[in-house]
């Protein structure tokens, strides 16, 4: 997977586990993933928590015969943060044939909730 010149390198996104069904990857708070007013922005929050469940999905299909692409994000914001390092872990809820959904948890480094968020990936044939 070559993540240069992508979002995911933009934001400094690292993956930490890649597994059947959870993914856990980090996001430093800095200037590339603050809003205006010094907090860590909420599309940054949203961006890690799609990027874990995309690439949580695609360890789950056989990417000769599918691909899969975001259908649904929601998130809630839960606490406020300014600097460091944030880390979201993904795990698949649903699995199903065309869909999977995957529910991502955001933390920080003493394991306080940032963001809670859920994913519904659609799964398709390649043409």
């Amino acid at each position: 997977m070559n993540l240069e010149n992508t979002l995911i390198s933009t934001l400094g996104i690292e993956f930490v586990e890649l597994g059947k069904g959870k993914v856990i990857a980090t996001m430093p708070v800095n200037e590339n993933t603050r809003q205006p007013f010094g907090f860590l922005h909420g599309g940054a929050s949203v961006a890690l928590a799609e990027t874990v469940a995309s690439v949580g999905a695609v360890e789950l299909i056989d990417l000769d015969k599918e691909i899969c692409f975001g259908l649904e994000i929601n998130a809630n914001h839960i606490k406020a943060k300014r600097e460091g390092l944030v880390t979201a872990t993904g795990t698949v809820m649903h699995q199903g044939r065309t869909t999977m959904v995957w529910e991502i948890k955001i933390t920080d480094e003493d394991d306080q909730l940032i963001c809670v968020s859920r994913c519904t990936m659609a799964v398709v044939p390649k043409r």
